[in-house]
């Protein structure tokens, strides 16, 4: 057995078996009763990078305008998409608020995951 079969196949029994609380992931109450907004990142509760990135690739935010799949890759590596276009799908698409987008560290996160997604499709080659 090729090893990138392996691996592949390793990495689609680790997707299903993530997919349901993916799917299940709650977004941010936005409705803050005493009106204050969170601005320490760290203490913030949202999607962790990786999720909002493999909700792209499962094709969550095509409404915003995000490909899915090897088409999401394609765009990333051409770079006619960026970590902060998955960003603010994700914020458009209400997984995300919006103060996200100003946090680098988070964007520069959803970055690391478009490149891991892109590295991972590099080993079917």
């Amino acid at each position: 057995m090729k090893l990138t079969t392996l691996i592949n196949s390793a990495l689609i029994v680790a997707c299903i078996a993530f997919i349901p609380g993916i799917v299940g992931a709650q977004t941010v109450n936005n409705n803050n009763s005493a009106g204050q907004i969170n601005t320490d990142s760290q203490n913030a509760s949202y999607l962790q990078p990786f999720n909002t990135a493999f909700l792209a690739y499962q094709g969550d935010f095509k409404e915003q305008g995000i490909p899915s799949g090897s088409a999401l890759i394609f765009e990333y590596q051409i770079g006619n998409l960026t970590a902060k276009d998955v960003v603010q799908a994700a914020v458009r698409a209400n997984k995300l608020p919006a103060q996200v987008l100003n946090d680098p560290s988070y964007v520069n996160a959803v970055e690391s995951q478009l490149t891991s997604l892109d590295n991972t499709n590099d080993l079917d080659n």
